[in-house]
């Protein structure tokens, strides 16, 4: 298959137009044509008929292509069925897309974030990396499990990371230390107060760490780490001391 040149595009385009949702005529037109995988993708940025997005999906060497199937998902006239059946062909970079596409189908986001949260444990540390500056709130929080310092601090670089979601992570039992020793360095993070209060109060966090946000918490929330369970006695005296009360 040649190269294809933009006006080969502006040529099937019109011709698809003309053809409307006549399916031999779709079939005709796409046969005919020459483009190559990458000028099929920008067709498929267009309003094509709904029948070319499936016929497209199903006709080789398109249909066995996974960057075009991921143009045909990305597509806002796509049938849902069809872009629910296609995801899990995509590429993880492509599955990202989807799941932050804010024209794609709810359905097809939340299927998009299914199949990549279980292609995680697949994806090399650069891959989880530049993941984790784009992923959407669900697929983040898998990726704040990563043992890996790269991968938790690109993750916290994200805007799309929630306090609310990263409060949950770092609470959890099984916290990395690698997110509970990077959470105080971020500088979107290092200030926010219920940052601050969930590292107190995680058990695990680094007893430096843990300690340098004491004298930060208000005297309700000295209280609190001062009677916390499974905090390290140090902790709790510290705590009881920035309240004014000495340890009995």
């Amino acid at each position: 298959m040649r190269p294809a040149l933009g006006s080969d595009v502006d040529a099937l385009f019109a011709e698809l137009l003309r053809a409307g949702e006549q399916e031999p005529r779709l079939r005709a037109a796409l046969a005919g044509s020459s483009l190559d995988a990458p000028s099929m993708i920008s067709l498929l940025r267009r309003a094509v008929p709904v029948r070319f997005l499936e016929i497209v999906a199903a006709t080789p060497p398109y249909g066995d292509d996974a960057r075009v199937l991921a143009a045909v998902v990305l597509n806002p006239r796509v049938p849902r069925p069809l872009a629910l059946r296609l995801v899990s062909s995509l590429f993880w970079r492509d599955l990202a897309d989807v799941a932050a596409g804010p024209h794609v189908a709810g359905a097809v986001r939340v299927r998009a974030e299914g199949v990549l949260k279980e292609r995680l444990p697949e994806l090399r540390v650069g891959e989880k990396v530049t993941l984790g500056k784009i992923a959407t709130p669900a697929v983040l929080a898998g990726l704040l499990a990563d043992p890996e310092a790269k991968v938790i601090r690109a993750c916290l670089q994200n805007p799309r990371l929630r306090e609310e979601d990263l409060v949950t992570v770092v609470r959890q039992d099984a916290a990395p230390r690698a997110l509970l020793e990077a959470v105080p360095e971020s500088w979107r993070w290092r200030d926010s107060y219920a940052m601050r209060l969930a590292l107190v109060l995680q058990p695990r966090t680094p007893l430096a760490i843990a300690l340098a946000q004491i004298s930060s918490l208000l005297p309700a929330d000295l209280a609190r780490v001062a009677e916390a369970p499974g905090l390290a006695p140090l902790v709790q005296i510290a705590a009881q001391r920035v309240a004014g009360r000495e340890p009995s």
